[in-house]
């Protein structure tokens, strides 16, 4: 190699080191999507290229995209699915260890976090569409039914929730006596009860109309009244008040 040569090689790696407007085509593969979150914004950036800035780097013969996009692969290039995953799911691809599958997940949690909070701004409670989306960002990704209640004071403006009980993938046990103990330690008027289906279908269950039908009884004695039942899947919901069952 001549002196030449080898002063244009030294200055090409002084100037990637430095960051001094290298050319795209002479970044590393792992540092493009990088570049592109720079010149075009975020939401130029695929869902691969996104993921491959959370891991930095590939594999020994794969780009932080190439093994970005295995992941997705992995979860049938569903974001929703991804958040359903595990540390131990992610390690399973080449390339993911523990500290970049927990990067990758808590990115998720923050953004489920961030829409939750968007959703708690709104403090009253209208339909029941205003429960689904108070409740979504809690329930969507559960992997067993959780069963909630909705604290509602005399305008329906929320005063808080509470997670009453969680079970496996198809039931969860719910006693009214804690449902309305906390109704009364809140000073709420009325609560809108909430549980999820995994199994990805809304329609109520027999148990589930039974147990809607006696919380309803329940908070007549009490005169704190049951507004809504709603049953939440990832994508829909059933609601008993809609159905003119409450």
């Amino acid at each position: 190699m001549s002196l030449t040569e080898r002063k244009k090689v030294i200055n090409l790696i002084m100037n990637y080191e430095t960051g001094n407007n290298l050319p795209i085509s002479k970044w590393a593969e792992d540092d493009k999507p990088r570049e592109k979150f720079l010149q075009k914004g975020r939401s130029a950036l695929s869902d691969a290229e996104l993921i491959a800035i959370l891991i930095s780097t590939g594999n020994a013969n794969e780009s932080a995209v190439d093994v970005a996009q295995k992941i997705l692969s992995s979860v049938s290039n569903k974001l929703s699915e991804l958040g359903k995953t595990a540390v131990s799911d992610l390690k399973k691809i080449n390339g993911i260890g523990s500290v970049k599958a927990i990067k990758i997940l808590a990115a998720i949690e923050l953004g489920r976090r961030r829409k939750e909070e968007l959703v708690h701004e709104k403090k009253q409670i209208r339909t029941s569409k205003d429960i689904f989306e108070y409740f979504h960002p809690i329930l969507a990704d559960s992997k067993h039914e959780e069963f909630w209640v909705l604290y509602l004071n005399r305008a329906n403006k929320i005063i808080g929730s509470k997670r009453i009980s969680e079970g496996g993938v198809s039931g969860t046990v719910v006693d009214p006596k804690i449902v309305f103990k906390s109704a009364v330690d809140e000073l709420a008027s009325s609560i809108a009860l909430c549980h999820n289906h995994p199994s990805g279908n809304p329609n109520p269950s027999r148990e589930d109309e039974t147990i809607t039908q006696k919380l309803k009884s329940a908070g007549k004695l009490l005169d704190i009244g049951v507004v809504d039942h709603i049953i939440i899947t990832e994508s829909s919901y059933y609601s008993f008040a809609d159905q003119g069952l409450v």
